[in-house]
């Protein structure tokens, strides 16, 4: 267990920034499986951008590496033009 004031406080707040990362990543996911799901150009261009956003934030926040995100972004940029 932690001696001092400001390690139970890190303890705290790591939960916390955990539990953050996890929705965020979570919801990531979700909407990169709706967008690989979609059959309409028209929808998928239109929801394209907010994922990349997504992505985007999590490598910001150290959620995910920043080649995982390019592949990712580049997989799913050319998935939807080929639609």
């Amino acid at each position: 267990m932690a001696n001092h004031k400001s390690a139970l406080k890190r303890i705290r707040r790591n939960e916390v920034v955990k539990l953050r990362n996890k929705v965020q990543h979570k919801s990531t996911r979700n909407a990169i499986k709706k967008l690989k799901d979609l059959t309409s150009k028209k929808e998928a261009i239109k929801l394209l951008p907010s994922v990349l956003s997504m992505l985007d934030k999590l490598v910001k926040n150290n959620v995910i590496h920043a080649n995982k995100s390019a592949n990712l972004k580049s997989k799913l940029t050319k998935q939807v033009s080929s639609l």
